[in-house]
């Protein structure tokens, strides 16, 4: 008698985005590298914490690199190659950019985990490439104490269209393009408290390309995207209010997936919740009386997230309808005011 295939998610300490380092300990490993001023084609490096890089080729291209690569969120091998190739892919359209290859990143705890397992998670990544027009054209492979899988990808952008999380501007409207609760759902999962259709609500979401930043990027009036991901929608709305020196002011509840509030307000939460919040927390400020569950929520690490847009006011009303007709959630959270780069909570 064979032993049964392990459960990818005991083989890992942790999952999906929520494996991120804290954005505190990033900037601290981060600060005092070397400045890349000196490469003038290099239009995106790390000064703003964009979602990719990009390197101007000619006047009329410029080529968005990026990686991303984490631990299994769920447990099914093809489920969760799905769902880190579309996380991978995400940071190439939240730059405007369309992809045009991957690479792919593989570490794998052999003796621990079937071929069959390793090869799930590779024909999940491929599929999610193959709908998004790519191929996975090589890549790297280790043998690793706990399974990572992940992309390099890169894609192409027109310079002018070019989309930097640093380039809000005051008055902006902000809008999400994915509701929250992916990390809520996920400890739910772990904690094997997820509702019916929890896991169904919680891999659409995952596995739904953000493609629609391509065609953002060439709308009137769409002035900064960047993806949420593993620090929260707060930690991602940081990085575009420090970028563009501007506050943010979240002035609607966002939208959640179905079931998120009421786990939520049950206490279930991910490790990295509590992490982004004692990272970022000082420069959030928060109604009094504002309830620890919806903190939490604000917070809680979206694996493979939506696309959060700063347009003009008057261009909105576009932004949502091109999403509506995508089949894409999306929906005004906030708005850029002028301030000190903080992040205001109303209501």
């Amino acid at each position: 008698m064979t032993n049964p295939e392990p459960r990818l998610t005991s083989l890992a300490h942790g999952g999906g985005c929520g494996c991120k380092l804290s954005p505190a300990v990033l900037r601290e490993i981060l600060a005092g590298m070397p400045a890349v001023a000196a490469f003038p084609n290099l239009l995106v490096g790390t000064e703003t914490s964009d979602d990719a890089a990009v390197w101007r080729l000619n006047d009329e291209q410029a080529l968005v690199a990026t990686t991303d690569f984490f631990m299994p969120i769920v447990d099914d091998p093809f489920d969760f190659g799905r769902i880190a190739a579309t996380n991978a892919l995400s940071d190439v359209y939240a730059m405007g950019g369309t992809p045009i290859l991957a690479l792919a990143i593989v570490g794998m705890p052999m003796g621990k985990m079937s071929a069959e397992q390793i090869h799930g998670i590779l024909a999940g990544g491929a599929s999610v490439c193959a709908a998004a027009g790519i191929p996975i054209a090589g890549g790297h492979s280790i043998d690793s104490a706990e399974p990572i899988y992940g992309l390099v990808a890169l894609g192409l952008v027109h310079p002018d269209r070019l989309q930097k999380n640093s380039a809000a501007r005051a008055g902006d409207v902000l809008i999400l393009t994915k509701p929250l609760g992916v990390g809520i759902l996920s400890a739910a999962l772990k904690q094997e408290r997820l509702p019916a259709g929890g896991y169904e609500t919680m891999i659409a979401s995952t596995t739904q390309l953000n493609s629609i930043g391509t065609e953002l990027a060439g709308l009137e009036g769409v002035h900064a995207i960047t993806d949420v991901t593993g620090f929260g929608l707060l930690g991602h709305a940081l990085e575009m209010a420090r970028g563009a020196g501007l506050t943010v002011e979240i002035d609607r509840e966002p939208p959640l997936l179905p079931g998120v509030e009421a786990l939520a307000r049950e206490g279930v939460r991910t490790g990295a919740s509590g992490r982004n919040w004692e990272s970022y927390g000082e420069a959030v400020s928060l109604p009094d009386g504002f309830p620890d569950w919806r903190r939490d929520i604000l917070c809680d690490p979206q694996t493979s997230g939506g696309l959060l847009v700063s347009v003009e006011a008057d261009q909105a009303a576009r932004v949502l309808e091109l999403a509506e007709s995508r089949g894409v959630r999306a929906a005004i959270v906030g708005r850029m005011r002028e301030g000190e780069p903080r992040i205001r909570v109303v209501g």
